[in-house]
């Protein structure tokens, strides 16, 4: 029997701070970056500003999988760590996603994904075909497959996908009343 593959996981935690503390919050965030990426799996973190009007920002952690988190969630460097950052953070919540959901904060219905991942594919790849269309036209369609391919995934997974998830926010998200999962203590 194959074993299933495992999928990147990702920790996102969401912390309401004060304000008047937002160079320290920032200073304190890239600390903990640092940090993580110092842990066996860690593939990348991430801080996302809150909309005008809100004090609530998400921080992403990737680790390539649950077993690597764990090592970092659950060490003595990022409890100390928490610790210095506790007059910062007035609220924390976390939730672990898998795969494409830490897209998407709590994770919205297949669907709504689809859609939010077809009204960015499509005019990213009508772009790219616009632009280099002629130019790959004389190639067999294995190659022109192959060159788009390269060329578009790392733009949609590293810009348009993230980009269009933060636009749409409201509309992916569930209603208010459904709280983020608790996960190792944000």
């Amino acid at each position: 029997m194959d074993a299933i593959p495992l999928l990147p996981v990702t920790l996102l935690i969401t912390r309401r701070i004060d304000a008047t503390r937002y160079a320290d919050f920032v200073a304190w965030t890239e600390r903990g970056e640092r940090l993580a990426g110092t842990f066996a799996g860690y593939l990348g973190a991430g801080v996302f500003a809150p909309p005008p009007g809100s004090d609530t920002y998400q921080i992403l952690f990737r680790f390539v999988d649950e077993v690597c988190l764990a090592r970092w969630v659950d060490s003595p460097q990022r409890r100390a760590w928490l610790a210095e950052g506790t007059a910062l953070v007035q609220q924390s919540q976390a939730h672990c996603a898998r795969g494409l959901d830490h897209w998407f904060g709590a994770t919205p219905p297949r669907w709504k994904q689809a859609v939010m991942i077809w009204l960015v594919f499509f005019p990213v790849s009508l772009g790219f075909n616009l632009l280099l269309g002629e130019m790959l036209g004389s190639l067999p369609v294995f190659w022109r497959v192959l060159l788009s391919t390269l060329a578009l995934t790392p733009a949609m997974v590293f810009v348009f996908i993230p980009l269009s998830s933060r636009l749409l926010h409201r509309w992916l998200q569930p209603p208010p009343s459904l709280p983020l999962e608790r996960a190792h203590g944000g």
